[in-house]
Formats: C-alpha cells, structure tokens, sequence
C-alpha cells in the first residue's frame, strides 16, 4: 500500500472510531510496525491524530471542524472533480473570491494559470497561487484581505478582512461551506468563518458554491445565507428530482461532477 493510501485509510479509521493501535494498523494496512509509526508521527504533525502510547487516538469530536490535515486527506478525488467543475465556470478576466479550506486549496491549483483577479480567503491559497513559475503563461493578480490568520487552517479572519471583502465588488464569489441542508442553507463551523463568508457572498453579482457529497445534511452551528443565495451549485452529490425542483424554486444552476 503507498503512503498516501495508508494516511488516508488511517485518517479514515480515526474518523470512526476513538483510537487505534499499532498492532491493528499494521494488520488493517499490511506494512511494518516501523511504518506505521513513521506515518503516524507524519500525521500526528499535521494535526490529522494525537500519537499515545501503542497508537494514535482520533482528534475529530462531534460537531466539532477537523483539522486541516484530517480534511485534506479525504475526498481528494472528488474535491478535484469539483475544482474542475468551478474553474469551468469562470471567464478571463472575472474577479474572483475565493473562500478558505481544502476544496478551496484546490480550486486554486486549477486557477494558477487563469487570466483572473483572485482574492484567495487563505494562505494555503495564496502560496498555490504565487508560484514563481515564470513558463505557465498567465497567472491570477492576487488580493490580499487582511485581518487575523487562523493557526493550522492558515485563513483570514476577523473585522478587516470583513471590511476589505466588502470595500470590493467581485464577479463571482466562490464559497466552500462547512455544511448544507435544505433547512438552514449554507453554514459554517463558527461565528468567524460564517461572517467571512457572508461578506464575500453579499459582496459578489454571482455565487458559486462549491460542496462534497459529505456535506450534505452535516453538523455545524454557524449560518452563512440560505439557499435562494446561490446561484449556481457544484456537487458530486446525485440529487433526487425532488431536491433539484426544489433548488429549482430557487432558481440554482446544478453542476454535478
């Protein structure tokens, strides 16, 4: 098994249950107990697990954001498919905001060589962006929020970045919730991000929201907006005519990938 598939599987297990041990790892990924220990200090860096005595225990608690690391490692796949879908709806030369997280980490990477105006809500972001690869031809004038940066998600928060946000009018606002339901709308995991992504939503002629499958129905305390907000959705998630006459009363474009 490669190194990318065991800390996926890993991540994968410590999702589901309190902690593992060593001994299950190495059964369960079919390496080393040297192996597991080398990827368990590697994912223990980045935040994915806490790394105990035989083992490694789980740090995701209900309701509760995984951390960076624990979220970039699931759903990559899909996250690309998504990423693709979003690139695929914006025009050279738009003005663009683009919320934090790894969906959005992702978009970046297919916006590097875009002819565009990219305010990226994340350092993560910004660093994908700013490559200095002087053979990629195009590549996006960036705009930087302001404000507070978060430890571990590496994001802008806080009154100024709020107040950049809506000093500026955009083009496309490319928001990434922490959840959806057909309740509640889009929501965030706290007061600060929900603000944040409020401010670049109410600050764009058009939003796009970018949304896993794995999302749908989650757990999480902030709202953002509600569905009549959006204008187009991009999802992995196969919708019941049901919910897609619904998002239709809303008048939301549906791109699956």
């Amino acid at each position: 098994m490669k190194t990318e598939e065991r800390h996926r599987l890993i991540a994968e297990l410590l999702r589901q249950r309190d902690e593992v041990s060593v001994e299950e790892l190495i059964a369960e990924c079919s390496s080393s107990g040297a192996t597991i220990r080398r990827d368990l200090e590697v994912l223990a860096g980045h935040g994915v697990l806490r790394r105990i005595h035989g083992g490694a225990k789980s740090l995701v608690l209900r309701g509760e954001n995984p951390g960076y690391g624990q979220r970039e490692l699931e759903d990559q796949a899909i996250k690309v498919r998504i990423a693709a879908g979003v690139a695929s709806l914006l025009s050279d030369r738009e003005h663009v905001w683009l919320d934090s997280g790894t969906t959005a980490t992702e978009i970046a990477r297919q916006l590097r060589q875009r002819e565009l105006t990219l305010m990226p809500m994340s350092l993560r972001s910004v660093n994908v962006l700013a490559v200095d690869d002087w053979q990629s031809g195009h590549r996006p004038a960036l705009l930087l929020p302001g404000g507070s940066l978060i430890p571990g998600e590496f994001s802008f928060r806080g009154p100024l970045a709020e107040r950049t946000i809506r000093s500026l009018r955009f083009d496309t606002a490319v928001v990434t919730p922490c959840a959806l339901n057909f309740k509640d709308g889009l929501l965030a995991h706290d007061v600060d991000d929900a603000a944040v992504k409020r401010a670049g939503l109410e600050s764009a002629a058009r939003v796009v929201v970018a949304c896993a499958g794995s999302k749908w129905n989650g757990n999480a305390v902030a709202l953002v907006a509600a569905l009549p907000s959006i204008d187009v959705l991009v999802t992995d998630r196969i919708l019941t005519p049901e919910e897609l006459a619904q998002l239709e009363t809303y008048s939301v474009k549906v791109v699956t990938v």
